[in-house]
């Protein structure tokens, strides 16, 4: 009688363990998306060109993530997002992760858009 209600046991809690290491995931992808735009509008507050900057940023980021560096004369904004996969036996659909930093230019920064 307890093999039996293992048997039925073991797949609920197998199922349950992957879906929570796939929030460990979620939220480390989106942490490390949030800290890698920190980086970047960091870096092109203070000047650098904006393809060092993506370069940057892209080094950071999971695989597949799209980054967005626009500088204007008062801002910088990078935007990175980046899809995360669920364990394949959940059955559950991807997420996207998005972070979105804005930095105030400093002065000068913005005459450099290489």
């Amino acid at each position: 009688m307890v093999t039996a209600e293992i048997a039925l046991a073991l797949p609920s809690l197998v199922l349950v363990t992957a879906i929570a290491l796939w929030g460990v995931a979620v939220a480390s992808a989106q942490l490390t998306c949030t800290d890698a735009a920190r980086t970047g509008a960091r870096a092109a507050a203070r000047g650098e060109s904006l393809t060092a900057v993506r370069e940057l940023v892209v080094k950071s980021v999971p695989p597949h993530a799209t980054v967005t560096v626009h500088r204007d004369a008062a801002t910088v904004q990078v935007d990175v997002s980046a899809p995360v996969r669920p364990p394949a036996a959940t059955g559950l659909p991807a997420l996207t992760v998005h972070a979105h930093v804005a930095a105030a230019t400093e002065p000068g920064a913005a005459d450099d858009d290489t």
